[in-house]
């Protein structure tokens, strides 16, 4: 019998890029699942109870936690790097409040088992990010104020382990993730969603910045909603990284995105007058490989190939997806 059968299920976000497919996967698994987001309900899934909610007010969290067997906590604010710095305070605000006001709403209901996902974001600049290296040091500057909010919520959840032995509460930390039902907003999306919308929208040649030869961590969003099934299931208690492990150049992503459109030949001209960025950066993976077994399912191609296919299907109504939740909400 599966794990999540009849469980009673609450995702935040469930209608994001990693939110999406984990709530499929759960519904598979015969949970019953609520889907808490600012979207519109026609981007939940069927066969879920879906609630509009705004989880900036605690009573609202308290509400949606009600009943609960587990949370997963994947509310957030999404954007690339330029827009964090731009916009800091639309980042740490809000985030600080989904995580404050859903971990103590889960911990005064008594749910059992709770998920937060926090992010790359909260690593500083390094080749290989390990897990335990986080507090030894401080996140990127691209990243500061998404970086040190999703380090807050970590560190709450240590302190309830602390204070109240609620030692049920898994931290994932996403490398960069891609898939559908991502932003693809070429004015916030990041490097795949990005370079996918340019090329569906003919531009050609495709100007990349750099010279293609960093060196960055990719992973499938079904595969990170996988991983994080896993983690809730075996009731990890440890920061775990999900990614490939394995080393992807900005290069090759376009190359795979160029050769997978369907209108033709792309050609990409790469723009080395701008920044290139750091030469490498890699999750370690082997904590999610020794605890939970993980491995990732989908290759870059086959990530890229079915990204693209929904986009195609998808792509005159993506503009209810550009809308970021600081631009919905006062």
């Amino acid at each position: 019998m599966s794990f999540f059968k009849n469980k009673k299920v609450l995702v935040t976000g469930g209608t994001g890029l990693i939110g999406r497919p984990l709530v499929e996967k759960l519904i598979k698994e015969d949970a019953k699942v609520t889907v808490v987001s600012l979207d519109d309900s026609s981007l939940a899934p069927k066969g879920v109870t879906f609630a509009r909610v705004d989880l900036r007010e605690f009573n609202n969290c308290m509400d949606v936690c009600k009943g609960k067997d587990i949370v997963f906590n994947l509310a957030g604010i999404k954007g690339s790097p330029m827009l964090n710095q731009k916009k800091p305070a639309s980042f740490f605000v809000p985030t600080i409040s989904f995580n404050t006001n859903m971990m103590e709403a889960s911990r005064r209901r008594g749910v059992p088992r709770f998920l937060y996902a926090s992010t790359v974001g909260v690593y500083a600049p390094a080749e290989i990010f390990h897990e335990d290296d986080v507090w030894k040091t401080f996140p990127s500057e691209n990243d500061r104020f998404a970086g040190w909010a999703k380090r807050m919520g970590e560190i709450q959840a240590e302190s309830y382990k602390i204070e109240y032995g609620w030692d049920k509460i898994s931290i994932v930390r996403p490398a960069n993730v891609y898939g559908p039902y991502d932003n693809f907003d070429p004015k916030t999306a990041m490097v795949i969603p990005s370079l996918i919308h340019r090329a569906m929208s003919g531009e050609n040649p495709l100007t990349v910045w750099g010279d293609g030869t960093p060196v960055r961590d990719f992973i499938y969003s079904k595969d990170v909603a996988e991983g994080m099934m896993l983690v809730v299931e075996k009731g990890i208690n440890v920061p775990i990284n999900l990614g490939s492990g394995t080393g992807i150049t900005i290069k090759e992503i376009a190359q795979t995105i160029a050769k997978n459109v369907p209108h033709g030949k792309v050609k990409i001209v790469w723009d080395k007058s701008k920044p290139t960025g750091d030469a490498k950066r890699l999750m370690d993976i082997t904590r999610a490989k020794k605890l939970l077994g993980f491995k990732q399912r989908y290759s870059l191609e086959d990530g890229i190939k079915e990204t693209i296919e929904w986009y195609i299907k998808n792509k005159d109504n993506l503009d209810k997806r550009y809308n970021v939740f600081y631009e919905n909400k006062t």
